[in-house]
């Protein structure tokens, strides 16, 4: 592989230096780089980060490939500045067994965009009444260490603990999909003032906060990880943040459309905006921003989730929940965190690629911008400001809440091992 030099670049938002990659490794950092023959990528200005690592994707191969399939999602990943994505477990087949999750795991090694790595089901079919092959699928050639049964959850408290026993014998994390489902019967929005004035089915916060309390005890008594998926209210914060004082072993993600994004968009009743857990209020996002900045929230997780536009343009009671989120993530974090002086840019780089990829146990990703370590990168051009536009995305679904809103930031140049995805802002 040739050589690349990018001149002048902001590493992790600091001084400005030159970074030489030589195949598949960063082979030098520092001023007045020079190397004979080099691609030279003139970065004055730019931010450069480690390539971005989210820990909640969903791919939809196999089974939706109307939605979304691991190339076009890998290529919305590499749009949007990642060189690795976890994909979650409720794909058709679901990813119960060690044949589901080395197949996802092979179309990624095949789509060459960014680095696919599968989350196993907790349990059967995602049914909550039986353990899935969690042993079995760690074993497999995908090496899963992740397991969810994300879009619904673990609540009988018996299986969620013979989870949490076995995941702890290989290092594993069970992450949460915290929603009581007797609470959340029929639930379409945020329960509260809106959704009484609304008349939709609410969905209240104690639906959340009551199973991330009770699995944070589960994890303490145990003695191994949970993972709380799309954190997204001010109660559920405090609940971390406790468990965490506490010494238990949990962490936790929260997604960029919780950072930005609430109940008050529903009154248009437009159902791009119907996502689960639902957009909550003005005070649950500034108090979910405040723990991604204190760290009690660990990381930004996209839980980028496809849908055709069928599944979209209906009425919000028949409507689809989720939101594609892998193209405008680091635009929104940029826009909710850094421009608001909440976090630096190491800041970011912790939260949205090394801590993602610890607690995926990823180790050749989120690695530092030094020599020696794997040439997986972003570089980030942050005066850059645009309006979203989804007939852009590489995504096949455009469920975007973002359509015509203006946000900060574009991703230039990304590599993987070395090698550019995208160029210019364009794959490559």
């Amino acid at each position: 592989m040739s050589k690349i030099l990018i001149r002048g670049a902001k590493v992790l938002g600091g001084e400005a230096q030159d970074v030489l990659i030589d195949g598949e490794t960063i082979a030098e950092v520092g001023r007045n780089l020079s190397a004979e023959g080099a691609t030279v990528i003139e970065a004055e200005g730019q931010v450069l980060l480690p390539g971005l690592v989210d820990l909640h994707t969903h791919l939809r191969e196999p089974g939706r490939e109307d939605s979304e399939t691991v190339l076009t999602g890998t290529r919305a990943a590499a749009s949007g500045g990642y060189t690795a994505v976890f994909a979650m477990a409720n794909t058709f087949p679901v990813a119960d067994t060690a044949g589901v999750v080395e197949q996802v795991w092979r179309l990624g090694k095949e789509s060459g965009y960014c680095d696919v790595q599968p989350i196993g089901a907790v349990t059967v079919g995602l049914e909550g009444k039986q353990l899935s092959e969690l042993g079995a699928m760690h074993e497999s050639a995908a090496r899963v260490t992740v397991f969810s049964d994300d879009g619904k959850c673990v609540d009988d408290a018996v299986i969620m603990r013979r989870a949490l026993e076995y995941v702890k014998a290989f290092g594993g994390v069970v992450a949460q999909h915290a929603q009581e489902p007797r609470l959340t019967e029929g639930a379409q929005m945020n329960e509260g003032i809106v959704s009484a004035e609304l008349g939709l089915g609410g969905w209240p916060a104690v639906a959340e906060e009551s199973i991330i309390a009770r699995d944070v005890l589960l994890a303490e008594h145990v003695g191994s990880r949970v993972h709380i998926c799309h954190l997204s209210t001010a109660g559920s914060v405090e609940i971390v943040r406790w468990a965490k004082a506490r010494g238990i072993d949990v962490t936790a993600e929260v997604t960029p459309h919780h950072l930005l994004l609430t109940e008050e968009l529903v009154r248009s009743y437009n159902a791009v905006y119907k996502v689960n857990p639902p957009l909550r209020t003005e005070r649950d996002v500034l108090a979910l921003r405040e723990a991604l900045a204190d760290g009690t929230i660990d990381i930004v997780a996209t839980d980028h989730a496809p849908h055709p536009h069928e599944d979209k343009d209906c009425e919000w009671a028949a409507a689809a929940m989720g939101m594609v989120g892998l193209e405008t993530a680091l635009s929104v974090v940029q826009q909710t965190m850094v421009e608001t002086g909440l976090l630096d840019w190491a800041g970011v780089a912790e939260r949205m690629s090394f801590a993602p990829a610890r607690i995926g146990s990823l180790d050749n990703h989120g690695r530092p911008v030094s020599a020696g370590e794997p040439a997986n990168l972003t570089l980030v051009d942050t005066s850059y400001r645009g309006v979203v536009d989804p007939a852009h995305f590489a995504s096949r679904s455009r469920n975007t809440p973002y359509e015509g809103r203006e946000l900060p930031g574009r991703v230039t140049h990304t590599f993987l091992r070395g090698r550019a995805t995208v160029v210019d802002g364009k794959l490559a």
